[in-house]
C-alpha cells in the first residue's frame, strides 16, 4: 500500500497520520472520523505558488472551497498565502467568519441568488465570476445605488471538456455554466460588461472537467480562449488582465491513477499562455487557478468501526461498517472507488476479500467493492483514503445520522476543528406539530 503525505505504519502496526497513531485518534474522537494530514495540505498550496513564483508570473491560486469548507480550512489557506473561491452564501459566509481577506475572495455559482450577492457587495469581496446575463444585469442592479463598481470575470465554456486522460472537442456550447465562446453569447456579454459603470470586465474564466491527469484540454482551452482576446482587443479595445483556467487537477485514488505533480500543470498552463500572448502581440494576463480537490482530496482519510459481517455463498462476503453514504456520497453518486486498510493491523497481509457496505438504509450504500483485507471483527478499525474532498462537503444526515468530525493533525498534535453532532442537534430546528403532552 502506498500512503499519502505522513501517512504510515508505526512501531505497533498501526496506521499513523501526521505523527498520530489513528487507534489513538479513534480512542479520543470516536468513528466514524475525517482526519486531515495538514503537511500535506501545505505542502500542495506551496507548490502550486512556488512554481508561479519561480517562473516570475502574477498569479493567484485560489482554493476551490467547495471541496472542503470549514472555518479550519478557510484559516489554513490564508495561511499559506491563497485566495479562496465560494460558490454559495454559506461558503461565502463561512470565510467572512474564519476572517479571510474580502478582496481574496472569488464568488462562483450559475444561480446566485439577490441575498448572495448583496452580502458580497456588501463585504467587497475581490472578484464575482459572472455566469450568466442575469447575473450582469442583478449586479448593475444592485451596484448602481451604491455607486459601487466591482470586479468581475466573464466565466465562458470553450467547447472543450477534459476528465482523466481523456479531452473531448465538443464544439458546442451545451452546459448549465458560463456564456458560450462560439455562439456569440460571450461576445455579447463582454459588450454588456463594457458599457456599465459598475463592472470593471478583469477577463475570463473557463473550467472544463475534473480529476484531469494531462495538460492537453487547459493548453486547447487557452488557444481557443486566446483567439478571442485578440478578436475583443481588436474589435472592442478589451485586452484581458486576467485569465481563469480554473481547476480540476487530478489525485491519485487507487494504483489504477496516475497524476501528474502540481507543478507540471502549472508550468505547461504558463508555458502555453505566454506563447500565446507572444504569438498574438498581448500581454501576458495575470494567470489564476482553481485546486480544490488536488489541495485536499488525498489529504483526508476517514476512520469507521468495523460492525457486521455477512456471507452470500459462493458470491461475496459483505463488511459493514458505521458509515457510509452519509458520510462519503461519492461512491453512490459518481461509483467511485476507493482504497483502505485495517489501521490497527495496518501491516498485516490481506487474507480474504470483502465488500465494505455502509449502514444507511439503501443496497446502493457500498464504499468500496472486492477489497483485500486481513480478517476482521468489531476490534478492528477501517481507514478508506482519499476521502478529504466531497466527503464532509457533501456529508448528510440521511437516516437521522449524525454527521462526523473533523480532526487536523499536524507535527503529531491533533485539533478538533468540527464537532461530531448529535442526536440533539438532528432535532433542533425542527418544530412540533403539537406540544408533547405532559403526565
Amino acid at each position: 500500500m502506498q500512503f499519502h503525505g505522513t501517512g504510515k505504519v508505526n512501531e505497533h502496526g498501526h496506521l499513523e497520520i501526521g505523527g498520530m497513531d489513528t487507534v489513538t485518534l479513534v480512542e479520543q474522537y470516536g468513528t466514524p472520523l475525517y482526519v486531515y494530514d495538514v503537511a500535506l495540505i501545505r505542502e500542495r498550496a506551496r507548490s502550486f505558488k512556488k512554481t508561479f513564483e519561480n517562473l516570475n508570473i502574477k498569479a493567484q491560486v485560489a482554493y476551490a472551497s467547495k471541496a472542503f469548507s470549514t472555518v479550519a480550512m478557510v484559516q489554513l489557506a490564508e495561511e499559506e498565502g491563497l485566495s479562496l473561491d465560494v460558490v454559495s452564501g454559506g461558503e461565502l459566509y463561512t470565510a467572512i467568519a474564519a476572517g479571510f481577506p474580502a478582496d481574496k475572495i472569488h464568488f462562483h455559482g450559475n444561480n446566485k441568488s439577490l441575498e448572495e450577492l448583496d452580502m458580497a457587495i456588501e463585504k467587497e469581496i475581490g472578484c464575482f465570476v459572472v455566469d450568466n446575463f442575469y447575473e450582469l444585469e442583478i449586479l448593475e442592479e444592485l451596484c448602481a445605488p451604491r455607486e459601487k463598481t466591482v470586479n468581475i470575470l466573464l466565466r465562458v465554456t470553450p467547447g472543450i471538456e477534459a476528465h482523466t486522460h481523456d479531452y473531448i472537442l465538443t464544439g458546442q456550447d451545451d452546459s448549465k455554466f458560463g456564456f458560450g465562446l462560439q455562439n456569440g453569447q460571450a461576445d455579447e456579454a463582454v459588450d454588456t460588461a463594457l458599457k456599465s459603470k459598475h463592472l470593471n470586465l478583469l477577463g475570463v474564466h473557463c473550467h472544463i472537467g475534473s480529476q484531469i491527469f494531462e495538460t492537453t484540454g487547459f493548453l486547447v482551452a487557452a488557444r481557443k480562449i486566446f483567439e478571442k482576446l485578440k478578436d475583443w482587443k481588436n474589435e472592442k479595445a478589451f485586452e484581458a488582465q486576467v485569465l481563469n483556467l480554473g481547476g480540476g487537477f487530478g489525485i491519485r485514488y487507487t494504483k489504477e491513477d496516475d497524476p501528474i505533480p502540481a507543478s507540471q500543470y502549472v508550468e505547461e498552463i504558463i508555458g502555453e499562455v505566454k506563447n500565446q500572448a507572444e504569438k498574438l502581440g498581448m500581454e501576458t494576463p495575470e494567470i489564476w487557478i482553481e485546486p480544490g480537490r488536488s489541495m485536499v482530496g488525498d489529504a483526508g482519510t476517514t476512520l469507521y468501526r468495523i460492525g457486521s459481517r455477512k456471507e452470500v455463498p459462493n458470491v461475496r462476503q459483505y463488511v459493514a461498517v458505521d458509515g457510509g453514504m452519509s458520510d462519503n456520497l461519492r461512491p453512490a453518486l459518481y461509483q467511485a472507488k476507493y482504497e483502505a486498510v485495517l489501521a490497527n493491523k495496518a501491516n498485516v497481509e490481506p487474507d480474504e476479500t470483502v465488500s465494505i457496505a455502509g449502514k444507511c438504509c439503501e443496497s446502493g450504500d457500498m464504499l468500496i467493492w472486492d477489497l483485500p483485507l486481513p480478517k476482521s471483527d468489531h476490534t478492528d478499525l477501517l481507514a478508506v483514503f482519499c476521502t478529504g474532498a466531497y466527503g464532509y462537503s457533501m456529508a448528510n444526515n440521511y437516516n437521522r445520522i449524525p454527521r462526523p468530525p473533523v480532526v487536523f493533525i499536524e507535527n503529531g498534535q491533533a485539533k478538533l476543528v468540527v464537532k461530531r453532532e448529535s442526536f440533539e442537534d438532528m432535532v433542533r430546528l425542527d418544530l412540533p406539530l403539537k406540544e408533547k403532552i405532559k403526565k
